[in-house]
């Protein structure tokens, strides 16, 4: 439903971080000068789409260092996707920023990254590293998509199916159905940011698509309002879909990205 997946390429094989029960997340790290910027990808999709490698080669040629990674349950990492909640992800994303990106970051957030990369922001936030946080990049950000994109549009007799069974098959226009589970929405509510002010005050550049059909472009501009930094940016595109990954959405990723870090 939040899905980012595109076209795919592949740069040799990840490394892996060890995570707790003897699971693994995959990852591509690129050397170079900080802050280190970390893609955090979309809903069931992985390290290896159009937007995560451009930022690679963006960061190649900059000499910027770069962390690419596979959530539990998606692409490389080990995990069934089923099992995967938002709390389970978040601490996958904060494992990278503790053990891959130590130091100074820049969190790129797509679709349901957007969610994990505020998160992540947020918890930061809580454990006085807010510093460490240098500027944040969101593309089709979808938080809260769990209760206020799925269960707000899902009928009575899907939420019935849910709540009784614990999973429904959600078709997808970009892969198999997606198995949404009742934890993963009850899990979802322990994590809702959009009803208070983000504790955000870095520099923030939102890419939204017009023609969004799984984001609607109100919902990227609600974050705005709710971000407690002025230093935003809300870009609307307007022939745009959720993807944002033809080469004019590639050229305003990677210019966000030079913004954000002052080339």
């Amino acid at each position: 439903m939040t899905d980012d997946q595109d076209q795919h390429t592949t740069s040799g094989q990840p490394s892996t971080l060890a995570r707790p029960g003897g699971q693994t997340l995959a990852y591509h790290a690129t050397p170079g000068k900080g802050p280190t910027v970390v893609w955090f990808g979309g809903f069931k999709s992985d390290m290896t789409g159009s937007k995560a490698t451009a930022i690679e080669e963006w960061a190649r040629a900059r000499g910027q260092a770069y962390v690419r990674f596979d959530y539990f349950g998606h692409g490389a990492s080990s995990g069934a996707f089923a099992e995967g909640t938002i709390s389970r992800w978040l601490d996958d994303g904060m494992a990278v920023l503790d053990e891959l990106a130590q130091g100074d970051v820049i969190l790129v957030g797509s679709s349901m990254g957007g969610w994990l990369s505020l998160l992540a922001a947020r918890t930061l936030a809580a454990r006085e590293q807010s510093a460490r946080l240098k500027g944040l990049v969101l593309i089709a950000p979808a938080p809260d998509f769990t209760e206020r994109l799925m269960w707000a549009g899902f009928s009575d007799d899907i939420r019935t199916q849910i709540m009784e069974t614990g999973r429904y098959l959600q078709p997808s226009d970009y892969d198999e159905p997606y198995e949404i589970t009742r934890e993963l929405i009850e899990d979802g509510r322990k994590h809702l940011i959009m009803q208070e002010v983000i504790p955000v005050t870095c520099p923030v550049r939102i890419l939204q698509g017009m023609r969004d059909d799984d984001v609607p472009w109100q919902h990227a501009l609600n974050i705005v309002e709710a971000l407690e930094g002025n230093d935003v940016t809300y870009t609307l595109v307007k022939s745009g879909d959720h993807r944002l990954s033809e080469p004019a959405d590639i050229a305003r990723l990677t210019r966000a990205l030079d913004d954000i870090t002052g080339a």
